[in-house]
C-alpha cells in the first residue's frame, strides 16, 4: 500500500473483516429486499434504461436511510426506472457497503460520509463518487442522567460509539478535543473511555450500564432515551446552521461513466422521495417504519420513532462543506492523514434533475469534478 494513505485506511481492512453482516445474500455482502419492495411490478409499456436489466441499490436499514425506505416503500425508483429492475441489498456497515460497490456488487449506494472518504481515498479516487444529498442531523449524546448530569460530567465515563473511525466516533473524538480532553483516538482510552459498540447492542449495554452513555445516530439514540436515557446534546447544534451530512448517495465510477441514464433515474426518483418526505411528514414515517419491518422483520414502537424522525432532515444538498469538515476532524484526530477529496463529487445529473424540477442547484464546495 502506498506509504501515503492513512493508518486509519489500513485498519478499515480489519474492520471490515470484523463486522458481522446481515444474512448474506448470494452477493456476500448484504441482505436482499423481501417484502412488497422485492416484487414491485414493472408499469405496462416501460422500457429498459440503457438496456439494462437491473440496477443494484444498496442502503441501511436505519431512519437516516430514510430517503431510501421510502423510496423503495413507495416504488419510486422502479418507477424511474421503467423496465429495468430496482434490486435491493440491505447493509449493517459502511464498510461492506464499500467493498460491495468495489466489487460490482451494487452500483448505487445510500452511505455515511466517512465510509465515502475512506472508499474514495483508500482507492486513489478511482472506486466512488459522491453525487448527491440525502439526509442531515439524526445523531445525538444520550446519557444515563443519574450518572451524567452535565456536559462535563462526561468526562471519565464510558461513552459508546458504533465503531472506530465511523462518522459518529470521529464526531465524538472531535468534540472531546474540543473540551480540551485527551484520548488515545485507537484504544479509545483516556480522560474519556470511548467504546466501540455496535448500534444493535448499544441499548443493551446502556440497559445492562456497561456503558454510561452514547454518540449515535437515530433511531438507536431515540431508543437509548426509551431505556431512561437522556439526550444531552444534539449534534446539529455544534454544526453551521445545524446542518451537517449524515448520509450521502454514492455510484460506482464505471456505472456512472457506463450507465447515466439510469444514475439520472435513481437520481430523478431521490428528489421526488425527498418532496414527498417533507410534504407528508406523518405518512413517509410510517412508509419508512413499514420498510423497516419489511427488511429486518421488526418495526419501530412508536416512542422511538417518533423523537427518531424528528430529528433528521431530508435534503438533495450532499452539504459538501460539512464533508471537508469532517475528514479534517479525522486528521485532527489522529485517525486520516490529510486526504485529497478534490473530485470526490460529481453533482452534474443531481444539478439537472434538480433543474428539470424547477428547484436550486447544489455546489461541491471546490471538490466536484471541475
Amino acid at each position: 500500500m502506498p506509504a501515503n494513505r492513512s493508518t486509519f485506511l489500513r485498519r478499515g481492512i480489519a474492520v471490515v473483516a470484523a463486522l458481522p453482516l446481515l444474512t448474506l445474500a448470494a452477493c456476500g455482502y448484504g441482505s436482499q429486499a423481501t417484502g412488497e419492495a422485492a416484487n414491485q411490478k414493472v408499469a405496462a409499456g416501460a422500457k429498459k434504461i440503457d438496456g439494462l436489466d437491473t440496477v443494484k441499490i444498496g442502503y441501511f436499514g436505519n431512519l437516516t436511510h430514510a430517503t431510501a425506505l421510502v423510496g423503495v416503500n413507495k416504488g419510486y425508483f422502479q418507477k424511474s426506472l421503467g423496465a429495468t429492475k430496482a434490486a435491493y441489498q440491505i447493509f449493517n456497515a459502511g464498510p461492506s457497503e464499500i467493498e460491495a460497490i468495489n466489487s460490482g456488487a451494487i452500483d448505487i449506494g445510500w452511505i455515511g460520509p466517512s465510509p465515502a472518504i475512506n472508499g474514495y481515498t483508500k482507492s486513489d479516487g478511482k472506486s466512488l463518487k459522491i453525487i448527491g444529498g440525502s439526509a442531515s442531523g439524526g445523531v445525538k449524546l444520550v446519557v444515563n442522567p443519574k450518572k451524567i448530569k452535565s456536559l462535563k460530567d462526561v468526562k471519565g465515563k464510558k461513552i459508546a460509539t458504533p465503531q472506530l473511525g465511523n462518522t459518529q466516533d470521529v464526531a465524538f473524538l472531535n468534540w472531546i478535543a474540543d473540551q480540551g480532553w485527551k484520548v488515545d483516538a485507537q484504544s479509545g482510552k483516556g480522560d474519556v473511555s470511548v467504546v466501540r459498540t455496535d448500534n444493535k447492542v448499544t441499548p443493551d449495554a446502556f440497559k445492562s450500564g456497561s456503558i454510561d452513555g452514547a454518540w449515535v445516530p437515530e433511531p438507536t439514540a431515540s431508543k437509548l432515551v426509551a431505556e431512561g436515557g437522556k439526550t444531552l446534546l444534539d449534534e446539529s447544534s455544534l454544526w453551521p446552521d445545524k446542518k451537517f451530512v449524515i448520509t450521502n448517495i454514492i455510484v460506482r465510477q464505471a456505472f456512472l461513466k457506463e450507465h447515466p441514464k439510469a444514475v439520472e433515474a435513481v437520481l430523478k426518483a431521490s428528489v421526488e422521495t425527498n418532496k414527498w418526505i417533507n410534504a407528508n411528514p406523518d405518512a413517509a414515517k410510517k412508509a419508512a417504519n413499514e420498510q423497516l419491518a419489511d427488511d429486518s422483520g421488526k418495526a419501530l414502537p412508536a416512542d422511538v420513532l417518533d423523537p427518531a424522525w424528528t430529528s433528521i432532515r431530508f435534503t438533495d444538498d450532499p452539504l459538501a462543506s460539512t464533508l471537508g469538515t469532517e475528514a479534517e476532524h479525522a486528521v485532527k484526530a489522529g485517525l486520516l492523514e490529510k486526504p485529497n477529496l478534490k473530485g470526490i463529487y460529481d453533482l452534474t445529473l443531481l444539478n439537472k434533475v434538480l433543474k428539470a424540477e424547477g428547484d436550486k442547484t447544489v455546489g461541491a464546495a471546490g471538490l466536484g469534478t471541475s
